[in-house]
């Protein structure tokens, strides 16, 4: 069984992440890190990553991006791989990101939903196809109203699996109110809509001639990250060093 520690265990990504863990055969959470000690947990709780003396074989992180420096120089020092999930980051900690895992096993994804990385291969491929035929590409996101950055990541990660595929050829467009002119053929169209307490909402719109595909991810519930993420951690644990993402974990 895989042993993991839980860094940002008692936020909310951190409490789902054990519960599901608990439930799981394959992984088990035998500590975890968080300032706040407002929770009862299965398992010691730390200040700190610092102050942890429980061996474990992979780190699940939901925490801060202010937490991410100390959480890389430990993965580091213990040679200890790290699935990072917190978004937000820095150019400057992406690219720790990055540097670090020459020497230790990194995973980050945009998104940590097993749906939205298959949605991202299955893209490639329906692009590749529609594309050169002519079909216009919009992206749609919905979210709830509290997010404050649009587009979402998710978005721009569908956006750039498909450039991707076509060479990056396509430019992005995501406002039309300023300039009146028809579309170009190589753009692809992004749109954010904010209301209510939409979890994640995500649409993409190939429209050609007299017909219209359309490959959509609803997300009812932050669990299907959490479930990523345990899955993600199963994975990496006991990989050599290495920068890898959830299309690793999908095969």
């Amino acid at each position: 069984m895989v042993r993991a520690i839980m860094h940002g265990c008692n936020g909310h990504m951190g409490q789902v992440i054990s519960g599901l863990a608990a439930a799981d055969d394959g992984i088990e959470i035998v500590a975890g890190v968080d300032l706040n000690d407002t929770k009862e947990n299965p398992y010691p709780v730390f200040k700190s990553l610092w102050d942890c003396d429980v061996e474990a074989d992979v780190i699940i992180d939901f925490c801060s991006a202010k937490a991410i420096d100390g959480l890389l120089d430990y993965s580091l020092e213990k040679k200890i791989p790290v699935v990072v999930c917190t978004t937000g980051l820095s150019e400057e900690q992406t690219a720790r990101v990055k540097e670090i895992s020459s020497s230790v096993a990194v995973l980050k994804s945009a998104n940590m939903s097993l749906g939205i990385n298959m949605l991202l291969k299955l893209l490639k491929e329906a692009a590749l196809t529609l594309a050169p035929a002519g079909f216009d590409i919009e992206i749609v996101e919905r979210h709830h109203n509290q997010k404050v950055d649009a587009p979402s990541g998710t978005a721009l990660a569908l956006a750039d699996s498909i450039n991707e595929a076509l060479d990056d050829r396509y430019v992005y467009k995501y406002d039309r109110s300023q300039v009146r002119e028809k579309r170009s053929k190589n753009e692809i169209g992004i749109s954010a809509v904010r209301g209510g307490n939409i979890v994640g909402d995500h649409e993409v719109i190939f429209a050609g001639t007299d017909e219209v595909i359309e490959f959509k991810h609803t997300a009812y519930s932050k669990a299907v990250f959490a479930k990523g993420a345990l899955e993600a951690a199963k994975f990496l644990a006991g990989k050599p060093a290495g920068f890898y993402d959830m299309s690793d974990v999908i095969g």
